[in-house]
């Protein structure tokens, strides 16, 4: 297994910071070899608010991760999420020059980079343009337009826009931490990698991971990304509730949480209590499940209620694009007892729990199989995807190369072309280092 196959993610969540490291099998699922966990501390909902303490935390989760597997990460891709992402929807053209030429990947390169020239907020950058679907010459509804004919190339693009000044933090503590950075990912995206079937996309589902500080949302229909959005209250906002609520320390809130909580108040009889030893020389404290129940479900239900609002907001109710593959719940927060059943009765839509299997080997650990790592899981599928792109172009390199030997003639070397994306982590890494 040499190191070039090795993929890592990294997931920067508020509660927990992943390291996790995956090789493709012989039938192309995901292998885990190594996973790191630490406890994230520096990063607020989504948001980096101590670089100090991220970077501790970074290092602490990837050198457990590299103990865990004997091997050495030099690559992550790293998810980001926070309340500064916002979406929205471009279209835009080109005009080609020949008419009489194919179009080819090139026409769709320069689309886009038209789409990244877009003006946008002060401190805003484009993250991800995710093309929709494409029109040549007045002709609707193209969704794959390379290798026809055409003079005038448009598409509808959905535009990810995130905070500079919070990319570049994560990127410094990537850099501080002794990791070389790969690429970034919005962690929706990332999770629905991990999670969502070719089906679903199709039909038509909006995926909800609800994290420890975000709650993140990714609508697809068509097989194509339709709205994100990333809404700043997750699993951490009910711990707070709970701890307020019952005047009892976060750690034992929760405890209470993730053992006794549920989303759905009815099921708790009156008489069930749980007895929380009390501070140093206090008295123990009673609480009813029934009580608890009532503070998690208000709580959620307003999660979900935002949620909806945003499904609503892509226009679900409309014929042509309602979500007949309903929703999948995944992240730590879906684990909640009974939310399956609330967000089923708040939005009427089917749901289930998403489960990151898909793509993991058959003989995965349970544990790293859980929807709690569903955004690591689909970050170091994307970092497999980028390490074969860039051993696809090395290749066509080498090979082009020893043609021209062969032929006798050195010919120019090929120009490799450069993903958006790439080009923006480009800019940041030097951006990075000429500011140390």
């Amino acid at each position: 297994m040499e190191l070039e196959k090795l993929a890592v993610g990294l997931d920067i969540g508020t509660t927990k910071i992943v390291a996790m490291l995956g090789v493709k099998n012989e039938y192309d699922k995901l292998e885990i070899v190594g996973i790191g966990k630490s406890k994230s501390q520096g990063v607020h909902r989504g948001v980096v608010n101590n670089i100090t303490q991220t970077i501790q935390s970074i290092q602490a989760a990837a050198q457990e991760a590299e103990a865990i597997s004997g091997k050495k990460i030099d690559r992550v891709v790293v998810g980001i999420a926070g309340q500064h992402i916002r979406s929205l929807q471009h279209s835009d053209y080109i005009t080609r020059t020949n008419a009489d030429e194919v179009i080819d990947e090139a026409d769709i390169e320069r689309l886009k980079n038209q789409v990244f020239k877009l003006v946008m907020l002060p401190g805003e950058e484009i993250i991800h343009v995710l093309p929709q679907e494409y029109k040549v010459d007045g002709q609707a509804e193209i969704k794959e337009p390379i290798g026809m004919y055409g003079g005038r190339l448009e598409a509808n693009f959905h535009v990810v826009v995130g905070q500079v000044s919070s990319i570049r933090n994560i990127m410094r503590c990537v850099k501080s931490a002794g990791i070389d950075f790969g690429g970034i990912t919005l962690e929706p995206l990332a999770s629905a990698d991990a999670v969502l079937s070719q089906e679903e996309k199709e039909a038509g589902v909006a995926l909800i991971d609800i994290g420890g500080g975000t709650t993140d949302l990714a609508i697809f229909k068509d097989g194509i990304i339709r709205h994100t959005a990333v809404i700043p209250f997750g699993g951490n906002v009910i711990t707070e509730d709970i701890k307020e609520g019952c005047s009892i320390i976060e750690k034992q809130a929760e405890l209470l949480k993730i053992k006794f909580g549920s989303a759905w108040p009815g099921e708790n009889k009156d008489n069930e209590i749980v007895s929380i030893p009390g501070l140093r020389g206090r008295d123990p404290k009673e609480i009813t499940l029934k009580n608890l129940s009532k503070i998690i479900h208000a709580r959620v239900q307003e999660i979900i209620e935002q949620v909806y609002a945003e499904i609503k907001n892509y226009g679900h109710e409309e014929q042509k694009k309602k979500l007949i593959a309903g929703i999948v719940l995944t992240g730590g927060g879906s684990q909640l007892k009974h939310l399956k059943q609330l967000v089923e009765y708040i939005t009427g839509m089917d749901t289930r729990i998403g489960y990151p299997n898909e793509h993991l080997a058959g003989d995965t650990d349970k544990a790293t199989a859980s929807p709690l790592y569903a955004t690591a899981v689909g970050l170091v599928m994307n970092a497999a995807e980028k390490q074969l792109a860039h051993l696809d172009e090395e290749t066509e390199a080498v090979t082009e190369e020893k043609e021209a030997e062969t032929s006798g003639t050195i010919a120019d070397k090929p120009t490799k072309r450069v993903s958006v994306i790439d080009r923006f982590t480009e800019r940041l890494k030097t951006f990075l280092e000429s500011a140390e």
